[in-house]
């Protein structure tokens, strides 16, 4: 399902494969691992192994090039999409909670990755 009309993205997004991982925030389950296809300052784009509901809270740990500690932050899913039966599903995440400090980490890494091209 496109959008059709304004590109509604208020930050650039850089392609970038990022290692993540995530767990549900309600619950303190299982963290599973994944790879970012884009990332900018607002969200994300990730696969993911299993189909979320939107709405749905994550707790998120992103391990960029640029800083050896990872940038942990909450995000909440937008879309999840089945691109591979029952294996693989594009999820669509807006971050809520990121502080300054890991705010300034993303956008540098955008910022390398976008020049890079």
């Amino acid at each position: 399902m496109g959008y059709s009309g304004q590109e509604r993205r208020k930050y650039p997004r850089a392609t970038g494969r990022f290692i993540v991982s995530y767990r549900i925030l309600e619950n303190n389950g299982n963290t599973d691992i994944s790879q970012t296809k884009n990332l900018s300052l607002g969200g994300m784009l990730l696969t993911t192994n299993c189909q979320f509901s939107p709405g749905t809270n994550l707790a998120l740990e992103i391990r960029v090039p640029f800083d050896p500690a990872p940038i942990m932050l909450i995000a909440k899913i937008l879309e999840s999409k089945e691109i591979t039966k029952d294996i693989i599903y594009d999820t669509r995440l807006i971050f809520l909670a990121i502080d300054e400090k890991h705010r300034k980490v993303i956008n540098e890494t955008v910022g390398y990755y976008l020049k890079k091209g």
